[in-house]
Order: structure tokens, then C-alpha cells, then sequence
């Protein structure tokens, strides 16, 4: 078997992570598969990956998610501050992460469709 060129933070139950798996097949691409919610990331693994994806911690947080008006996320500020706030609760709380994010060669896209995950190509 080839060595993965790209990770995906996957939930199988879902429409679009199951499109991009899809995609990635059809492409060739050798992948690994992370089920994010068994496997949730570390604080220090959201940081690096909202870094490869040049984003902040509030532009990949499903905000429409019970758990986030639980906590009272539309409230949080936005800011530089309030980034390690918004990082942990998506650590606590993986179901916030949107998905799903495709990381290859150094990079990531939220892979909503198919031309995010063609971007990275």
C-alpha cells in the first residue's frame, strides 16, 4: 500500500465528508481517515491545523450546533485574544469542527465541494 499524501478529518455520517472521500478515491489520491469525533483533535493539532488552512478557530466552528448556543458562542468575541477560548472548545467539543478538513502536502481546505479540495491540487 502507498503512503498517504493526505489525511481527512472525516465523519462518515455526513453528506460532504462522504463527498470528499468520494472525490478523493476518484482521484487516486492514497489518504488516511481520522474520524474526528472518536478521535478528536488536541488543542496544539487545531492550531496547526488552522494554520494550514490560513483560517482562525471561529471561521471553522459549526456556530448552528446545539452545543455552540449552549455555550453561548454567537456571544464570544472574534479577536486575536479570544482564539485560545474558541481552539479549546473545539478540543472539548469536536461536533463544532466543520467538516470535512482535507490536509495535503503541507496544506488544508475545509472540503465542502469539490473545487475546495481540487484547490489543493
Amino acid at each position: 500500500m502507498s503512503t498517504p499524501e493526505a489525511e481527512i478529518w472525516h465523519n462518515p455520517r455526513c453528506t460532504k465528508s462522504r463527498a470528499a472521500v468520494a472525490h478523493l478515491d476518484a482521484t487516486g489520491i492514497a489518504y488516511s481517515v481520522r474520524r474526528y469525533l472518536d478521535e478528536p483533535p488536541t488543542a496544539a493539532e487545531l492550531r496547526t491545523a488552522l494554520e494550514k488552512l490560513g483560517a482562525e478557530p471561529w471561521e471553522i466552528t459549526r456556530t448552528g450546533e446545539d452545543i455552540a448556543e449552549e455555550l453561548g458562542m454567537a456571544d464570544w468575541g472574534r479577536t486575536a485574544a479570544d482564539r485560545d477560548r474558541w481552539i479549546s472548545a473545539l478540543a472539548e467539543h469536536p461536533r463544532l469542527i466543520q467538516r470535512p478538513i482535507v490536509f495535503i502536502a503541507g496544506r488544508a481546505v475545509v472540503a465542502r465541494d469539490a473545487d475546495a479540495l481540487d484547490s489543493l491540487s
